[in-house]
């Protein structure tokens, strides 16, 4: 079968059927060429934020697409990463009929997207090192389950997958491979967007809310075949992606040097934090990460995260997954803000 035929077999068919909301500015490109603009009931008078948006976001996914390695046709774009996942979930999974794959402990947006959708889930968890169950995934896959989700660095362990292992699942998985690389720019050389050419069933998810610097905008990317673009595209809203975000993150793009120097800081910075908090009598584990967060294991990590809030500070209590017992999940902060961490939890060592 030709990828774009499967892609749509994999669809629900009323997605495939969807004739999308056509907005007034969608339906003709506005190039370079001034235009008397009487087609979408605006208010005339310009204050620079008077019109819709580009629709498509036409300048941003260039933009991308030059800096991704992809091409325009690869690209959509989401009020953050949860846009994406939920509008894949939409196109691909049939409500009370398929199923999604989770792997635990791992992002918490993936069941909760499932259970809008009315979609069961099968959960997998991954081995006790926090390592990828291939064997388990491959045999949990049946004709209902249409997508699973691959967080990669994970989220809340922090570490990445072996790039095999994830091929292995993206060549053995009868459906959509999504890998979530909210995370990547902290984790040297470990993306697979140059994969999306070469398998149609995988759908990379970036954003702008981390490394980029940029949560408050919302922004959220996916890269995959032509095919599933059209069929993400077919129900996103018309206006998604609003002006401010699309100035923000052509803007952000010209920066980049900026941010790689940022990214330098950040694991500078995380090795400091590490070695400042060994020694610490109720820090039992420190687990091995590749982003800019790390998984703490502690005798009691309800007392400690309380303690620490007590000092002002505040950490994600990680205690409620699979495997996850007695944890806190720390981001890094700026220089002040980790010696501040640092001193607080010797302060609790007594």
């Amino acid at each position: 079968m030709k990828p774009k035929e499967q892609i749509l077999a994999w669809a629900r068919p009323e997605i495939v059927a969807l004739k999308p909301y056509a907005s007034a500015r969608s339906e003709f490109k506005l190039g370079e060429k001034d235009m008397i603009l009487l087609d979408a009931n605006e208010n005339p008078f310009n204050n620079g934020m008077n019109r819709y948006p580009d629709p498509m976001q036409g300048k941003v996914k260039k933009r991308l697409a030059e800096a991704k390695g992809t091409s325009v046709d690869q690209i959509f774009l989401g009020n953050g990463s949860d846009e994406v996942l939920n509008q894949l979930m939409i196109a691909f999974c049939q409500p009370g009929k398929d199923k999604a794959i989770l792997l635990p402990p791992t992002f918490g947006m993936y069941q909760v997207c499932a259970s809008i959708n009315g979609i069961e889930t099968v959960q997998i968890p991954l081995a006790k090192d926090f390592t990828l169950d291939v064997s388990a995934i491959n045999k949990a896959q049946t004709d209902k389950t249409k997508i699973i989700f691959i967080a990669n660095p994970n989220n809340p362990t922090g570490n990445c997958f072996a790039l095999e292992d994830i091929k292995v699942i993206i060549e053995n998985f009868d459906g959509l491979v999504v890998v979530d690389e909210a995370y990547v720019e902290f984790a040297e050389d470990k993306s697979v967007i140059s994969w999306i050419s070469d398998y149609p069933n995988l759908v990379v998810v970036q954003t702008f809310s981390k490394a980029q610097g940029l949560a408050g905008i919302r922004l959220g990317m996916a890269f995959a075949h032509p095919e599933i673009i059209d069929l993400m595209n077919k129900v996103k809203a018309p206006y998604n992606i609003n002006t401010l975000t699309q100035t923000e993150v052509l803007k952000r793009l010209e920066e980049q040097g900026l941010i790689q120097q940022q990214v330098h800081q950040i694991r500078e910075e995380k090795a400091k934090l590490l070695k400042g908090i060994k020694g610490i009598s109720f820090v039992k584990k420190v687990y091995p990460s590749d982003a800019n967060f790390f998984l703490v294991k502690m005798d009691n990590s309800t007392k400690r995260y309380n303690e620490l809030i007590d000092r002002g500070i505040v950490v994600r209590n990680a205690s409620k997954n699979q495997n996850c017992a007695n944890t806190l999940r720390i981001t890094v902060g700026t220089p002040d803000e980790n010696n501040a961490l640092i001193i607080a939890l010797r302060s609790m060592d007594n």
